[in-house]
């Protein structure tokens, strides 16, 4: 629904009393600057701490420091996990809205880590940078949703999604059934893309994101990545999921991934997608009041 329409049926409602069925929001259009502004701000983490944002590397740490600061002056409420691997401390952040069913939970998600070779901005400051400006335009909007948002960033999934799956073995089971859905994004930035692939895991989850495509007349095609990011941690244990992406490139695990490796236009319909179904998933609605009794 677009604002404008939003705007008649919230005034309609409001004129005739009738607030039953909730009128649902469109999310705001979210410029690539916003995006870019973190995908900056990752460049130049890794710039300070030794060109890489690896697991056990000071550059991860600032990195998910970078994060939460963002999250808790937004509002969000935040949680940082701890874990080890190879004699190292990885860490996972989570970040939950304030509104929605806390037992029907829509997912949002990114691996924060790179390869030691570089600073992976596409492979995953991408990704992670979507993510965070996506919870950042519900911040700023103020979002009423049906539906409880949570985001997540994950360390060590270049070592074997380590920490996605730590996340997930450590929710007791009934925590596990409250996600309703898991969306992720992995690698979502890269230069020449004009085709976007959308994770075939989930029929439902899929059909809205090549909806979501077709309405932007921008062509897509069905990705497959099985067990290779972090939405399988959740799938394993029957969550549905499914994801975006805008593929490899040639600087994958190397050095020259840097900023230069990625498009700003890029990362503008990666943002807006992952805000697309956020808003729907979630189902965001137009708070709208009761008119006053006469």
């Amino acid at each position: 629904m677009s604002p404008a329409v939003a705007a008649s049926s919230a005034g309609q409602a409001r004129a005739t009393g009738i607030l039953s069925a909730p009128i649902y929001a469109a999310p705001p259009n979210i410029p690539d600057a916003n995006v870019m502004a973190h995908m900056q701000q990752f460049q130049a983490i890794a710039d300070r701490n030794g060109g890489n944002r690896a697991h056990g590397r000071p550059g991860y740490k600032a990195s998910i420091d970078y994060v939460k600061g963002k999250l808790d002056a937004a509002g969000f409420r935040t949680t940082l996990q701890s874990f080890t691997h190879n004699g190292a401390t990885g860490w996972n952040l989570t970040a939950d809205w304030t509104s929605g069913d806390a037992n029907q939970v829509v997912f949002l998600g990114a691996h924060l880590d790179s390869v030691t070779a570089g600073p992976g901005m596409n492979d995953n400051a991408s990704g992670s940078a979507a993510a965070l400006e996506t919870a950042l335009a519900v911040s700023r909007e103020k979002l009423v949703t049906q539906k409880k948002l949570r985001f997540g960033w994950w360390g060590a999934e270049e070592l074997g999604l380590i920490g996605s799956r730590y996340y997930v073995n450590a929710l007791p089971a009934a925590e596990r059934a409250k996600i309703k859905s898991y969306l992720n994004f992995d690698m979502v930035g890269a230069r020449a893309t004009t085709t976007w692939g959308v994770y075939n895991d989930n029929a439902s989850i899929q059909q809205m994101f090549q909806a979501y495509f077709r309405g932007k007349g921008i062509p897509t095609r069905t990705m497959n990545i099985g067990g290779r990011s972090d939405h399988a941690s959740f799938s394993r244990v029957g969550i549905p999921v499914g994801g975006i992406g805008s593929g490899n490139d040639p600087c994958y695990h190397q050095r020259c991934d840097t900023i230069t490796n990625v498009a700003a236009t890029v990362m503008g319909v990666a943002t807006n997608a992952a805000a697309h179904g956020a808003w729907t998933l979630s189902g965001a609605t137009v708070a709208v009041r009761e008119p006053a009794a006469a």
